[in-house]
């Protein structure tokens, strides 16, 4: 079932950053900064979850202002919680039991059923994410920075009716498309992705079984199938961009 987008109100935030990989920060006050390294642990890095294109797109460059015009999404995920951009690799819960559709409520499972709230909340925000395009037949790469190992992959797209510019995704959204065998441990797990029949807009949905413990993540990662590029590694959303930023964000300026 799906839930409709309704209006959110953002909390500002003033935040300073450490731009190497992996680091995170907390909001700050005043003149005070306070940092930490954040948890390593994975997510999807192709094609990007939500808040790890953010990352890939900003996480150097978080405090230009252009941020709220060319990529609201990212903007909006930013001034809500700076550390799910950050912690991209963090969005996971424990002891689910492999009960995900029991545990994780329709509309909210881009943030894995608002894990570690307010963190990941915004992710579930529909609207205009920068989506990537890709064929129909595809590669997809989950980074696995603490090597956890995993007991499968299970890889969902959303059906053709869903709409993720307008609609915060439910599991009656979903197709399941492919669960993997298990993998042991290192630091990546790839598989190719077959969605023959599917085109347009949709949100790719990967369900991460750890296997150190009981520690599902739930990743969402927007897609442009048969995009009008025609090829992996291009992003959505850039046409009219100045062309430094949209090579930023994937591809050269319309």
């Amino acid at each position: 079932m799906s839930i409709r987008a309704h209006a959110r109100s953002l909390t500002l935030a003033v935040a300073v950053a450490l731009a190497a990989p992996f680091a995170m920060v907390a909001v700050v006050a005043a003149d005070t900064v306070t940092a930490a390294p954040a948890a390593a642990h994975g997510s999807v890095t192709d094609p990007p979850t939500r808040n790890y294109g953010c990352f890939e797109r900003w996480g150097s460059d978080h405090l230009n202002p252009e941020m709220a015009e060319l990529d609201p999404m990212c903007w909006g995920a930013w001034q809500a919680d700076p550390n799910a951009m950050w912690n991209w690799n963090g969005l996971y819960r424990e002891n689910v039991g492999g009960n995900h559709e029991a545990v994780i409520p329709d509309g909210q499972l881009c943030s894995g059923g608002r894990t570690q709230s307010p963190r990941y909340d915004y992710l579930d925000t529909p609207g205009e994410w920068v989506a990537k395009d890709v064929p129909q037949q595809f590669h997809l790469t989950l980074t696995d920075q603490a090597q956890h190992g995993a007991d499968y992959l299970r890889i969902y797209v959303s059906k053709p009716s869903f709409d993720p510019t307008t609609e915060a995704l439910g599991w009656d959204d979903l197709d399941l498309v492919q669960e993997t065998d298990p993998y042991p441990s290192q630091g990546t797990y790839e598989t190719d992705v077959d969605l023959t029949g599917y085109s347009g807009r949709a949100v790719l949905y990967t369900i991460w079984q750890a296997s150190h413990l009981d520690q599902p993540y739930y990743l969402c990662s927007d897609i442009n199938i048969d995009g009008a590029a025609g090829e992996p590694g291009s992003a959505s959303g850039t046409a009219g961009m100045p062309v430094t930023t949209a090579l930023r964000l994937g591809q050269t300026a319309a």
